[in-house]
């Protein structure tokens, strides 16, 4: 195998595997309808919640985190030395800008925990953590995930992981742009809280 087919085969299955729509998939499979027409129009766990089925977004949450993970794994069996952090990159970019989808997925948060967790699970641990405690004292989703996206390159940086910190850099920059409509509602203190019917 060349040397420049071995990386454009852990970007390719990366993407693949990371554009797989789960929270359109099971929504439909479920009769819940076209997710995209729905709550904010958003692919990811946060808006299936707005269907009313908490089973279809927790397993969306865990599938899309999965296959972020999943990205790692086979990077890292095919190339051995940074193909771990490629596959995680381009499979959250996968699921963030889907081809199938015209380029609209989700927002990028389970599935870059997912990444995490396979690249170091203290940064993953941070990560969940940051997530659940800025959800908790806020009650809003975007706070959560937002907050949970910033703490990982911080935490790959206090624990001198520097092979990691540009990829959870572009990550963390990636899910902030992807929630621009989120921080305007924020600024003007319109963004819904969980348990509402506003956007996510």
């Amino acid at each position: 195998m060349a040397a420049w087919q071995t990386p454009a085969l852990v970007l390719l299955l990366g993407y693949v595997l990371g554009s797989i729509p789960f929270g359109l998939i099971l929504t439909r499979l479920a009769g819940a309808g076209d997710l995209r027409a729905i709550g904010s129009g958003n692919i990811g766990a946060t808006n299936v919640l707005r269907t009313g089925r908490k089973g279809l977004a927790a397993a969306t949450l865990v599938l899309d985190g999965l296959k972020g993970a999943a990205a790692v794994w086979m990077g890292a069996a095919l190339m051995p030395q940074g193909g771990a952090a490629l596959g995680g990159l381009i499979a959250f970019l996968g699921h963030c800008y889907p081809v199938w989808l015209g380029f609209k997925g989700g927002k990028g948060v389970a599935t870059m925990l997912g990444v995490c967790l396979a690249l170091s699970w203290v940064v993953g641990l941070v990560f969940a953590g940051v997530w659940l405690g800025a959800l908790a004292l806020s009650r809003i989703s975007s706070v959560g995930g937002m907050s949970a996206a910033l703490s990982a390159p911080i935490a790959a940086f206090a624990l001198d992981k520097a092979d990691l910190l540009p990829g959870l850099a572009v990550m963390a920059a990636v899910v902030l742009w992807r929630h621009r409509p989120n921080i305007a509602r924020l600024l003007r203190g319109e963004e819904p809280r969980v348990g509402s019917s506003g956007r996510a």
